[in-house]
């Protein structure tokens, strides 16, 4: 059996392969932030093709922390009834979910008239220059992630991954290229980790114990005084006693920067991660094909791999994947006549 499509267990969560499909917003919702019918099929499709973890885009904590006015959302009760049902039906398939819960911060797009970061500095020309926040906003925006969550554990996800990256505001505030505070939340590298410790300690006051909580960063900000892996490591290693139990490595995107991108560009900040925290971890970047995700497991460089744009393009990229890994896996019965 190859190595990726062996099971993996973390807490209470048995994955049935180590393929991911990371968050990835689909824009599809409406001013009220409510998955609809686009967002049911979308993921069922993907746990019907055979993926391990399905994680639902970022879905923000409160409108002003959308991406844009057509982002899901979980700042109220009245979205845990659509999360629900496609939380149940991805599980009817096999597959685990979690969801990914955000803030924009900076990088809200959204309708909003005003918007917040740690400092007042916008991300570009194209942005509205935030207003920093006061004590009191931090509070209250910690407080909007653990309600959030509370929704997430109401509708019956499996896990949750508090958004650290891409340039959000979680990001915001470990980056010192975004992060010009002078109290206790900017500065060194301890008061950066403040916020996200913050969140996830307040997290883990309403999520259980036995279910995983991950947390995506951006592991290289790519920009002259910003930070690199070894600074995420070294940020994780301070908030993991907090109930960290998994790490999603990606990079980029904290300022407008040109990256390089290449099959697998983001491995190998994974790799230092997984090593200086002993976290399990989760790795990608343009990886397209199986026996180059076989390789990432097979040697330890990760834990499990996530593929975006190819499940994007291929829901059913497991089903055809375990062939070229000389692997055997079962296909839907529908499905059987075809394989």
């Amino acid at each position: 059996m190859s190595k990726l499509f062996s099971g993996f267990k973390i807490k209470d969560m048995e994955i049935r392969n180590r393929i991911v499909m990371p968050p990835m917003c689909m824009y599809s919702s409406d001013n009220s932030g409510k998955a609809n019918s686009w967002h049911f099929i979308h993921y069922t499709t993907r746990a019907i093709g055979g993926v391990g973890l399905i994680i639902i885009e970022a879905t923000a904590v409160e409108p002003r922390g959308r991406l844009s006015d057509n982002d899901l959302g979980l700042w109220d009760d009245s979205h845990i009834e659509g999360l629900s049902k496609i939380v149940e039906e991805v599980k009817k398939y096999g597959a685990k979910i979690g969801i990914q819960i955000n803030h924009a911060g900076r990088k809200c797009a959204a309708n909003e008239e005003v918007i917040i970061a740690p400092s007042a500095i916008a991300f570009d020309e194209s942005y509205k220059t935030p207003v920093e926040m006061t004590k009191d906003d931090i509070r209250n925006t910690v407080n909007l992630f653990r309600n959030a969550a509370l929704r997430a554990y109401k509708a019956g996800f499996d896990m949750i991954e508090i958004h650290g990256a891409h340039g959000y505001l979680i990001n915001q505030f470990l980056s010192p290229l975004s992060n010009k505070r002078t109290d206790e939340y900017g500065g060194s590298i301890e008061n950066r980790a403040r916020f996200l410790k913050e969140v996830i300690r307040a997290v883990r006051e309403v999520w259980p114990e036995e279910k995983p909580l991950g947390v995506r960063v951006s592991a290289e900000d790519y920009a002259e005084g910003g930070n690199h892996d070894t600074d995420l490591a070294e940020i994780i290693n301070m908030v993991k006693s907090e109930g960290i139990d998994l790490v999603n490595v990606s990079s980029g995107a904290v300022v407008p920067v040109n990256m390089k991108v290449y099959p697998g560009y983001q491995v190998k900040f994974a790799e230092t991660i997984k090593k200086a925290t002993r976290l399990p971890v989760i790795a990608g970047g343009l990886i397209t094909e199986a026996v180059m995700a076989e390789e990432i497991i097979q040697n330890e460089r990760a834990d499990m791999v996530y593929m975006g744009r190819e499940l994007l393009r291929n829901p059913y990229f497991p089903l055809n994947a375990a062939r070229k890994v000389r692997d055997e896996i079962a296909w839907p019965k529908q499905y059987e006549r075809a394989k």
